[in-house]
């Protein structure tokens, strides 16, 4: 059986770099690609693939998010996270969103082939370092409770104004990407920088990047 995969990394020469390396397998096949999180959530409506391998931070919508949404909807579609990111906080979150794997973007070619072969044996699938690390940071600390992403209790609307805001957007272009009003954007914001004890765009950018809501380089 050919397994269907959708890559969705906001990188083109990563997106097809890995796209090369993964058709030489003879169980996988690529149906599509997608930039960032909201076209993946399109192309996965479109192309119904068994497995989407997932960037967590991408433009528009980020890929907790995007993970969050297709597995919500499309419950038989399997995410893994692929990300630079090896904090258990990332990890835990892409998790919560609905990931069935979670990938470090330094791995070997194989590791993801068989990260994608795991999961769509109905199994869950992690980088071992990030295994070992977990394990290990747990017998050290046993008690210490796990650090939550900042942005935990942030609203689903209010974490998309804040990574838009982050990218740079004005208010008016976050309103029509968002099909709300000017003023509803302005309110979210606030609510937002209240909520986070942020007083400054350029504070939430750097702690938008931080959090990997954005792939923006600080």
């Amino acid at each position: 059986m050919t397994i269907k995969v959708l890559l969705a990394d906001d990188h083109s020469i990563l997106r097809h770099g890995l796209a090369e390396a993964l058709a030489i397998e003879e169980d996988i096949e690529i149906v599509g690609q997608a930039k960032d999180g909201l076209s993946a959530i399109k192309l996965v409506r479109k192309l119904t693939p068994d497995i989407v391998v997932m960037d967590i931070s991408m433009p528009d919508i980020n890929g907790m998010d995007a993970t969050r949404e297709i597995t919500r909807d499309f419950p038989e579609v399997k995410v893994i996270g692929l990300s630079m990111h090896s904090a258990k906080k990332f990890v835990r979150e892409m998790f919560k969103a609905g990931a069935a794997g979670y990938v470090l973007k330094d791995c070997d070619f194989d590791e993801l082939a068989l990260a994608i072969r795991t999961v769509m044996a109905g199994k869950t699938y992690m980088t071992p370092e990030i295994t070992g690390n977990i394990v290990d940071n747990y017998l050290r600390t046993p008690d210490e409770p796990d650090e939550p992403l900042s942005f935990a209790n942030l609203t689903k609307r209010e974490r998309e104004v804040l990574q838009l805001l982050a990218e740079g957007n004005t208010t008016k272009q976050i309103g029509l990407k968002l099909h709300i009003s000017p003023k509803t954007v302005e309110a979210h914001r606030l609510r937002v920088m209240d909520k986070l004890e942020i007083d400054n765009v350029a504070q939430l950018t750097k702690f938008a990047i931080q959090e990997g809501l954005t792939s923006l380089d600080m």
